[in-house]
This record gives C-alpha cells, sequence and structure tokens, in this order.
C-alpha cells in the first residue's frame, strides 16, 4: 500500500517539474519574438477624436438628407363623428332596449327608444276626420260650381226676357192709350153733335116744329154720347195707370236684369270657394302627414351603426324635443387630425402618404393627407386672438392637417377617436 502512494506522488513531482519546463521554454520563445519585432508608433488621440467627429458629422448629414423629406408632430389625435342621438317630440319614455348601454357597440336601425304614442294616436285620428270633413266640403263646392253657373246665366236669361215682355206689354198699352184718346176724341165729337141736337130740338118743342118724342130721343142719345165719352176717359185713365205700372216692372225687370248680370261674379265666387276648399283639403292633407310623424317619432332608431356614450335615457323619463339621449361614435368613418406647425406644410399636398404611429398599440399605420386646412386652429376657437390692439406677439401657429388611414389598416375597428398619435408625412 505504501509503496503505491510513493509511485503516486512520484507521479505528481515529474508532472509538475515537466510543466515548469514547458512554461520556462515558452516564455523564452516569446522574449526572443518580442524582440526580434520592430516596435509600432502609438495612434495619437487627435485623430481618434478627428474620426469619431467625421462620423458624427456623416451621421448628421446623412440624417439631415432623410429627415428632409418628412414631417412629423407628436400634437394629433384620432378623430370621429359623434352622432349625438335626441327626440323630435316630447312624452314620455315607455321602452329603453336592454342592449342600449354606454360601450356597447349596435347597428344602424336598432330601436334604441320607444316613447307614449296614445297622445299622438289620438291627434292623427283627429287629423284624420278633419280630412274627411274637408274632402267633403270640397267635392259639395265642386258640385255647387256647375250649378252655380247654370242657375246664375238662366236667371240672366229669364230677367233679360221678362225685360224684354214688359217692353212689349208698355208698347201695346201705349198703343191702346193712343186707341183710347181717338175713341175720346170721337166720342166727344159725337157727343157735342148730339148735345147740339137736343138743344137746337128743345128750340123746336118750344116753337112747337116738333114732338116733344122727338126732343127725348136727341136727348137721351145726347146723355148716351155723353156716357160714352165719360166711359172713354174712363179707360184713357186706366190706360195710362197700365202704362205707370208697367214702367214699373221694366224697373223691376232690369234691376233684376243687373243682379242677374253677376252671373260671372257668382261663377268666380263658387269657383273661388272650390279652390278654397281644396286648399283646406291640402291643409287637412299636411296636418295628417304632421300626425302620422309625431306618431312614428316616438320610436327612437339608431341613425347609424357604433358604439354607444354618454347614455342618459332613462324609463319613465319625461323627455323634451331637441334633448340628447345618447352619442353613437361610428368606427368605420375615423381620421387623424395632425396640428402641423405652419413652417412645416412648405411642401405638404394631399395626397401624401403618411406613416401614423398610434400610442396605445405601439404600431405604426400606413395613411394619406386628405386635406389642408382652410385657416388655423386659433381663427376657429372661441375667442380667436386680436393683433390690432399693438401688442403683437410673432407665435407660430399651428394648421390642423386631415389624414386619412387605409381602407386596411383596422379591419377590427380597434382604433377609437381621441387616442394619441404621431404621424410622419413624407413631404418629397
Amino acid at each position: 500500500m505504501s509503496h503505491a502512494i510513493d509511485t503516486v506522488e512520484e507521479t505528481r513531482e515529474s508532472s509538475f517539474v515537466l510543466e515548469d519546463d514547458i512554461s520556462d521554454d515558452l516564455r523564452v520563445r516569446s522574449l526572443k519574438i518580442r524582440h526580434s519585432e520592430p516596435k509600432r508608433k502609438p495612434v495619437p488621440r487627435w485623430a481618434y477624436a478627428s474620426g469619431a467627429v467625421a462620423l458624427i458629422a456623416l451621421v448628421a448629414v446623412a440624417w439631415w438628407l432623410h429627415a428632409r423629406h418628412f414631417e412629423t408632430t407628436d400634437d394629433a389625435q384620432i378623430d370621429g363623428h359623434i352622432d349625438v342621438v335626441s327626440s323630435r317630440i316630447s312624452g314620455t319614455v315607455l321602452y329603453v332596449d336592454p342592449r342600449v348601454e354606454n360601450n356597447q357597440y349596435i347597428e344602424a336601425g336598432t330601436l334604441l327608444a320607444e316613447l307614449d304614442p296614445n297622445d299622438y294616436q289620438a291627434a292623427l285620428d283627429h287629423a284624420r276626420s278633419d280630412l274627411a270633413s274637408r274632402e267633403a266640403s270640397a267635392r259639395s263646392a265642386e258640385v255647387n260650381v256647375p250649378i252655380a253657373n247654370a242657375s246664375a246665366f238662366s236667371q240672366l236669361t229669364l230677367a233679360e226676357a221678362a225685360v224684354d215682355e214688359a217692353e212689349a206689354a208698355l208698347a201695346t198699352e201705349d198703343a191702346n192709350l193712343v186707341a183710347a184718346q181717338h175713341r175720346v176724341q170721337q166720342d166727344q165729337a159725337i157727343s157735342a153733335r148730339a148735345e147740339r141736337d137736343r138743344i137746337r130740338y128743345k128750340n123746336l118743342v118750344d116753337a112747337g116744329v116738333v114732338s116733344l118724342l122727338d126732343y127725348d130721343a136727341r136727348e137721351a142719345e145726347a146723355l148716351a154720347d155723353a156716357q160714352t165719352v165719360d166711359a172713354d176717359q174712363a179707360l184713357v185713365r186706366a190706360e195710362e195707370q197700365k202704362i205707370t205700372q208697367v214702367k214699373k216692372l221694366i224697373l223691376q225687370r232690369e234691376a233684376q236684369v243687373g243682379a242677374a248680370r253677376t252671373a260671372p261674379e257668382q261663377l268666380s265666387d263658387a269657383k273661388a270657394k272650390s279652390e278654397s276648399s281644396i286648399g283646406q283639403v291640402s291643409q287637412a292633407k299636411s296636418d295628417v302627414r304632421t300626425a302620422e310623424l309625431n306618431l312614428g317619432y316616438t320610436k327612437i332608431y339608431a341613425p347609424v351603426s357604433g358604439v354607444i356614450g354618454r347614455k342618459t335615457v332613462e324609463l319613465g323619463q319625461r323627455i323634451q324635443p331637441g334633448q340628447s339621449l345618447l352619442a353613437i361614435v361610428p368606427l368605420e368613418d375615423i381620421w387623424v387630425t395632425a396640428d402641423f406647425k405652419e413652417t412645416q406644410l412648405k411642401y405638404m399636398r394631399a395626397g401624401q402618404s403618411v406613416r401614423v404611429h398610434v400610442d396605445t398599440f405601439g404600431r405604426d399605420y400606413q395613411g394619406t393627407v386628405e386635406n389642408l386646412p382652410g385657416a388655423a386652429g386659433t381663427l376657429f376657437s372661441l375667442l380667436p386672438p386680436e393683433n390690432a390692439s399693438g401688442n403683437f406677439v410673432k407665435v407660430v401657429q399651428r394648421l390642423p392637417v386631415r389624414i386619412r388611414l387605409n381602407r386596411d389598416q383596422d379591419p377590427h375597428h380597434l382604433l377609437r377617436p381621441g387616442m394619441s398619435v404621431e404621424p410622419t408625412v413624407k413631404v418629397q
């Protein structure tokens, strides 16, 4: 056993001696090589500094050459439409869709809420009844037009015929009066002759030439002729009265003719009433249409598809026209509003490509400059700056540029209005 231990120790000592020899040999060789090679001069520090400066300058020039083709800003955000849903009529909310909650997505045409329709249904029934009444009045007025036409013009014809008849009767009575006057004159001449014969026979009777009987006959004849004259004169007076009555009748008929000659005006009045009734029918139809619309407005539908926000409508609530019930944010139509400095718009034009970095997702989206603004953003503020006071301080203005994202950039509609972005526009 002790012999084995001695053998191991001898082996270790021999290995140590061999290693020392090898290391000494290597050290000698390295010294020979070092003394045999010529010594190099060290590089001065100013050379390193010059190289670093040249490298930095080269990188700066390269960066400047690259950066001058791009304009970027961190004053930008995603914008979109916010459709505020409000009521067009007043009423009490009877129904609200359970899906109508904040941050919920709804489709266009979804029934959001419903108001109490009873009042508007009653108004519609009243409007329809009024329309039926107006239509009946319009039909009656339309029928009265031909009736008024026939009646008015027939009255004019009858009145004119009556005037002609009265004038003919006046002519007849005038002729009868002339005839009666002639008879009076004739009978007066006969009566005068009979009176002269009576007087002559009276003298003859007194002289005893003729008999009393002859005298009585002459006296009776004179009396009869005198009575005939009285009758003729009475007839003349009667004819004169008839003429007066006929003249009055003519005046009456002429007045009727004057009244009947308003036939065109009567016809125009009937037509005006008919047209007025037609206008009233149109007005009643408009009232019916308004009542139907108001009844339809009791149901409030989603105008667009999108995410609900700022919901205030609740069941049983009494709402007024124009009152905001909720807002819907469409996700299909969004864009980026980037407020660039006015010094950055020198080469910026519509149609240039844009890389939009969205902070929320840490990724880039591709888009295009859609249009440039019409004025600086400060001019659209509530209190635009007034530089006429003389206290003018030149400030670099910012102008909102609209950037439209490409259609295939947000297929899942993850972008939301209000997110901060950093657009970079390639201007050259």
